[in-house]
């Protein structure tokens, strides 16, 4: 079974992110299928699925500090939230044999991880577009200036 295909509403025309975010949905379709066949590695699907969402969120946490986000604006606040139900989960699931959580949460996140990539990392691409970012070499043309930095979801707050 297949959570999330990738598409072009998912597709954010920003070779890096769109590799990553392709990456992601292989290891999220991977980890149901192991799951749903009764396969031995179900957890260590589940772990290579976290450790690499920490780095493509820290990627991205990486471009937003560099484009003129403050560290506590929604976007990197929404990754935090997700890796830490991921990190939780997988607790209740070691800790106290809660295995039908991970079945549970896996059509949750490919559901919460279109809407974000439609939302708020298409939001992201254009913001460094908009300021001449090359994710590639870190030169930026058009630097937020601090006193106009993002804490919101696109705008200047969350509101």
């Amino acid at each position: 079974m297949t959570l999330l295909a990738w598409n072009d509403q998912i597709a954010n025309h920003h070779p890096q992110m769109d590799q990553t975010h392709q990456e992601f949905v292989v290891l999220l379709n991977g980890l149901e299928a192991a799951r749903l066949e009764g396969a031995p590695d179900v957890l260590a699907r589940y772990d290579a699925l976290v450790e690499h969402t920490v780095e493509h969120f820290a990627q991205e946490d990486r471009w937003m500090a560099a484009t003129g986000f403050t560290p506590e604006n929604c976007h990197s606040n929404q990754h935090k939230q997700v890796l830490d139900l991921l990190r939780e989960v997988r607790r209740r699931v070691v800790d106290e044999g809660q295995d039908e959580l991970i079945p549970r949460l896996l059509p949750e996140l490919a559901q919460w991880f279109e809407q974000h990539a439609q939302m708020m990392d298409a939001a992201l691409v254009f913001h460094m577009g908009e300021v001449g970012y090359d994710a590639a070499s870190g030169r930026i043309d058009r630097p937020v200036q601090p006193e106009a930095a993002i804490s919101g979801c696109g705008g200047s707050t969350c509101s």
